[in-house]
Protein backbone atom coordinates (compact mmCIF):
# COMPACT_ATOMS: atom_id res chain seq x y z
CA UNK A 1 0.00 0.00 0.00
CA UNK A 2 1.39 3.39 -1.02
CA UNK A 3 2.01 5.77 1.86
CA UNK A 4 0.48 9.21 1.45
CA UNK A 5 3.05 11.96 1.86
CA UNK A 6 1.87 15.30 3.20
CA UNK A 7 3.60 18.51 2.20
CA UNK A 8 2.83 21.55 4.33
CA UNK A 9 3.10 24.81 2.43
CA UNK A 10 3.02 28.01 4.45
CA UNK A 11 2.24 31.56 3.41
CA UNK A 12 3.97 34.22 5.49
CA UNK A 13 0.99 36.09 6.94
CA UNK A 14 2.44 39.34 8.22
CA UNK A 15 0.98 41.59 5.54
CA UNK A 16 -0.02 41.50 1.87
CA UNK A 17 -1.69 39.00 -0.45
CA UNK A 18 -1.98 36.04 1.93
CA UNK A 19 -5.55 34.94 1.23
CA UNK A 20 -5.08 35.32 -2.52
CA UNK A 21 -2.08 32.96 -2.50
CA UNK A 22 -3.90 30.43 -0.34
CA UNK A 23 -6.89 30.43 -2.69
CA UNK A 24 -4.74 29.80 -5.77
CA UNK A 25 -2.69 27.14 -3.99
CA UNK A 26 -5.83 25.20 -3.14
CA UNK A 27 -7.05 25.44 -6.72
CA UNK A 28 -3.63 24.47 -8.06
CA UNK A 29 -3.50 21.13 -6.25
CA UNK A 30 -6.06 19.70 -8.66
CA UNK A 31 -3.58 20.21 -11.51
CA UNK A 32 -0.31 19.02 -9.96
CA UNK A 33 0.96 15.99 -11.86
CA UNK A 34 2.85 13.57 -9.61
CA UNK A 35 3.42 9.81 -9.75
CA UNK A 36 3.53 9.75 -5.94
CA UNK A 37 0.69 9.75 -3.46
CA UNK A 38 1.01 13.32 -2.25
CA UNK A 39 -1.28 15.54 -0.21
CA UNK A 40 -0.75 19.27 0.20
CA UNK A 41 -1.87 21.25 3.22
CA UNK A 42 -1.66 25.02 3.49
CA UNK A 43 -1.20 27.27 6.50
CA UNK A 44 -0.72 30.90 7.48
CA UNK A 45 2.64 31.51 9.15
CA UNK A 46 3.14 34.17 11.83
CA UNK A 47 5.43 32.47 14.35
CA UNK A 48 8.67 30.50 14.36
CA UNK A 49 6.92 27.27 15.52
CA UNK A 50 4.45 27.58 12.63
CA UNK A 51 7.33 28.07 10.20
CA UNK A 52 9.07 24.99 11.59
CA UNK A 53 6.06 22.89 10.56
CA UNK A 54 6.38 23.95 6.91
CA UNK A 55 8.14 22.14 4.09
CA UNK A 56 7.83 25.08 1.70
CA UNK A 57 6.90 28.75 2.01
CA UNK A 58 5.50 31.66 0.00
CA UNK A 59 6.40 35.22 0.94
CA UNK A 60 3.62 37.32 -0.61
CA UNK A 61 3.48 40.78 -2.06
CA UNK A 62 2.92 43.72 0.25
CA UNK A 63 5.32 46.32 1.64
CA UNK A 64 8.77 44.83 2.12
CA UNK A 65 9.98 47.30 4.76
CA UNK A 66 6.88 46.75 6.89
CA UNK A 67 7.15 42.99 6.51
CA UNK A 68 10.80 43.02 7.59
CA UNK A 69 10.03 45.17 10.66
CA UNK A 70 7.15 42.92 11.73
CA UNK A 71 9.22 39.78 11.13
CA UNK A 72 11.99 41.19 13.33
CA UNK A 73 9.57 42.06 16.13
CA UNK A 74 8.08 38.56 16.01
CA UNK A 75 11.48 36.90 16.08
CA UNK A 76 11.02 35.49 12.60
CA UNK A 77 13.92 36.91 10.60
CA UNK A 78 16.57 34.48 11.78
CA UNK A 79 14.26 31.43 11.51
CA UNK A 80 13.38 32.55 7.97
CA UNK A 81 17.07 32.80 7.07
CA UNK A 82 17.63 29.34 8.51
CA UNK A 83 14.65 27.99 6.53
CA UNK A 84 15.93 29.43 3.24
CA UNK A 85 19.71 29.41 3.45
CA UNK A 86 20.62 26.56 5.79
CA UNK A 87 17.74 24.06 5.53
CA UNK A 88 17.36 24.95 1.82
CA UNK A 89 13.60 24.48 1.87
CA UNK A 90 11.55 25.62 -1.10
CA UNK A 91 10.51 29.27 -0.96
CA UNK A 92 8.80 31.61 -3.42
CA UNK A 93 8.66 35.38 -3.04
CA UNK A 94 6.30 37.59 -5.03
CA UNK A 95 6.99 41.34 -5.37
CA UNK A 96 7.85 42.35 -1.78
CA UNK A 97 8.77 38.72 -1.18
CA UNK A 98 11.34 38.95 -3.98
CA UNK A 99 12.83 42.05 -2.33
CA UNK A 100 13.16 40.21 0.99
CA UNK A 101 14.77 37.17 -0.63
CA UNK A 102 17.38 39.21 -2.50
CA UNK A 103 20.83 39.52 -0.96
CA UNK A 104 20.86 43.24 -1.81
CA UNK A 105 18.20 45.89 -2.46
CA UNK A 106 18.47 49.49 -3.63
CA UNK A 107 16.00 52.39 -3.49
CA UNK A 108 14.98 51.25 -0.01
CA UNK A 109 13.41 53.59 2.51
CA UNK A 110 15.62 55.73 4.71
CA UNK A 111 17.71 53.49 6.95
CA UNK A 112 17.42 50.56 4.55
CA UNK A 113 15.78 47.28 5.44
CA UNK A 114 16.77 43.83 6.61
CA UNK A 115 16.88 41.03 4.06
CA UNK A 116 16.27 37.32 4.40
CA UNK A 117 18.49 36.66 1.41
CA UNK A 118 18.88 33.49 -0.59
CA UNK A 119 18.95 34.92 -4.11
CA UNK A 120 22.33 36.23 -5.21
CA UNK A 121 20.84 39.29 -6.89
CA UNK A 122 20.45 43.00 -6.31
CA UNK A 123 16.88 44.24 -6.74
CA UNK A 124 15.64 47.74 -7.51
CA UNK A 125 12.47 48.54 -5.56
CA UNK A 126 9.53 50.31 -7.20
CA UNK A 127 11.05 50.06 -10.68
CA UNK A 128 7.90 51.33 -12.38
CA UNK A 129 6.86 54.08 -10.00
CA UNK A 130 3.85 54.50 -7.73
CA UNK A 131 0.73 52.39 -7.45
CA UNK A 132 -0.88 54.70 -10.01
CA UNK A 133 1.61 53.36 -12.56
CA UNK A 134 0.56 49.74 -12.05
CA UNK A 135 0.12 47.74 -15.24
CA UNK A 136 -0.50 44.29 -16.70
CA UNK A 137 1.91 42.73 -19.22
CA UNK A 138 2.00 39.52 -21.22
CA UNK A 139 5.05 37.45 -20.28
CA UNK A 140 6.41 34.50 -22.21
CA UNK A 141 7.43 32.09 -19.47
CA UNK A 142 9.14 29.08 -21.01
CA UNK A 143 9.19 27.18 -17.72
CA UNK A 144 5.39 26.81 -17.91
CA UNK A 145 5.81 24.49 -20.89
CA UNK A 146 6.08 24.56 -24.64
CA UNK A 147 3.17 26.18 -26.45
CA UNK A 148 1.69 27.78 -23.33
CA UNK A 149 -0.12 31.10 -23.70
CA UNK A 150 1.61 34.21 -22.29
CA UNK A 151 1.00 34.89 -18.60
CA UNK A 152 -0.93 38.09 -17.83
CA UNK A 153 1.30 39.45 -15.08
CA UNK A 154 0.15 42.17 -12.66
CA UNK A 155 2.85 44.70 -11.67
CA UNK A 156 2.14 46.94 -8.66
CA UNK A 157 5.07 49.06 -7.39
CA UNK A 158 7.14 46.17 -8.60
CA UNK A 159 10.83 45.55 -8.07
CA UNK A 160 13.09 44.14 -10.78
CA UNK A 161 16.36 42.25 -10.63
CA UNK A 162 18.96 44.90 -11.39
CA UNK A 163 21.98 42.59 -11.34
CA UNK A 164 23.11 39.06 -10.57
CA UNK A 165 25.83 39.68 -7.99
CA UNK A 166 27.45 36.25 -7.62
CA UNK A 167 27.13 32.54 -8.42
CA UNK A 168 26.38 31.33 -4.93
CA UNK A 169 27.48 32.34 -1.47
CA UNK A 170 30.03 30.71 0.76
CA UNK A 171 30.22 28.53 3.84
CA UNK A 172 27.13 26.97 5.45
CA UNK A 173 24.80 29.40 3.66
CA UNK A 174 26.06 28.72 0.14
CA UNK A 175 23.22 28.65 -2.38
CA UNK A 176 22.91 25.71 -4.73
CA UNK A 177 23.69 26.61 -8.33
CA UNK A 178 23.61 29.78 -10.34
CA UNK A 179 20.81 32.30 -10.68
CA UNK A 180 18.51 31.35 -13.56
CA UNK A 181 16.58 34.10 -15.34
CA UNK A 182 13.07 32.72 -15.93
CA UNK A 183 11.16 35.81 -17.02
CA UNK A 184 11.81 39.18 -18.69
CA UNK A 185 9.42 42.10 -19.09
CA UNK A 186 9.71 44.68 -21.84
CA UNK A 187 9.86 48.08 -20.16
CA UNK A 188 6.61 50.03 -20.78
CA UNK A 189 7.18 52.94 -23.16
CA UNK A 190 10.79 52.00 -23.86
CA UNK A 191 12.15 50.29 -26.95
CA UNK A 192 14.50 47.36 -26.38
CA UNK A 193 16.55 45.51 -28.92
CA UNK A 194 17.42 41.83 -29.07
CA UNK A 195 15.84 38.69 -27.71
CA UNK A 196 15.55 38.58 -23.92
CA UNK A 197 16.13 42.32 -23.48
CA UNK A 198 14.15 44.09 -20.81
CA UNK A 199 13.72 43.88 -17.04
CA UNK A 200 14.38 40.61 -15.21
CA UNK A 201 11.16 39.81 -13.36
CA UNK A 202 11.43 36.09 -12.52
CA UNK A 203 14.47 34.21 -11.21
CA UNK A 204 15.35 30.95 -9.52
CA UNK A 205 18.42 29.81 -7.62
CA UNK A 206 18.32 26.35 -6.13
CA UNK A 207 15.41 26.21 -3.69
CA UNK A 208 14.54 29.91 -4.07
CA UNK A 209 12.13 31.33 -6.67
CA UNK A 210 11.18 34.98 -7.04
CA UNK A 211 8.78 36.99 -9.20
CA UNK A 212 8.42 40.77 -9.45
CA UNK A 213 4.74 40.47 -10.28
CA UNK A 214 1.64 39.14 -8.51
CA UNK A 215 0.36 35.80 -9.89
CA UNK A 216 -1.96 35.61 -6.88
CA UNK A 217 -3.95 38.60 -8.18
CA UNK A 218 -5.07 36.70 -11.28
CA UNK A 219 -7.24 33.65 -11.90
CA UNK A 220 -4.34 31.91 -13.65
CA UNK A 221 -3.06 29.00 -11.52
CA UNK A 222 -0.23 27.93 -13.85
CA UNK A 223 2.69 29.35 -11.87
CA UNK A 224 1.29 27.97 -8.61
CA UNK A 225 0.86 24.58 -10.28
CA UNK A 226 4.43 24.70 -11.60
CA UNK A 227 5.87 25.69 -8.22
CA UNK A 228 4.00 22.98 -6.31
CA UNK A 229 5.31 20.54 -8.90
CA UNK A 230 8.84 21.76 -8.16
CA UNK A 231 8.27 21.18 -4.44
CA UNK A 232 6.97 17.66 -5.14
CA UNK A 233 9.93 16.97 -7.42
CA UNK A 234 12.34 18.05 -4.67
CA UNK A 235 10.67 15.50 -2.39
CA UNK A 236 11.03 12.71 -4.93
CA UNK A 237 14.73 13.43 -5.32
CA UNK A 238 15.42 13.57 -1.59
CA UNK A 239 15.85 17.33 -1.39
CA UNK A 240 12.84 17.82 0.88
CA UNK A 241 12.13 15.78 4.01
CA UNK A 242 8.42 15.15 4.48
CA UNK A 243 6.76 12.94 7.11
CA UNK A 244 10.15 11.56 8.03
CA UNK A 245 10.61 9.98 4.59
Amino acid sequence: MTKTRTITVGVLALQGGVVEHLNLLRRATAHVQSPDSLRFTFAEVRTAPQLAQCDALIIPGGESTTMAIVARRLGLLDPLREFVKVQHKAVWGTCAGLVMLAEEAVATKQGGQEQIGGLDVRVLRNRYGTQMQSFVANLDLAFLGEGEEPFRAVFIRAPVVEEVISDGGSGSQKQAGKVEVLGVCQVPGQQTEGEGKGDIVAVRQGNVFGTSFHPELTDDVRIHVWWLGQVADALRHGRLAVDGV
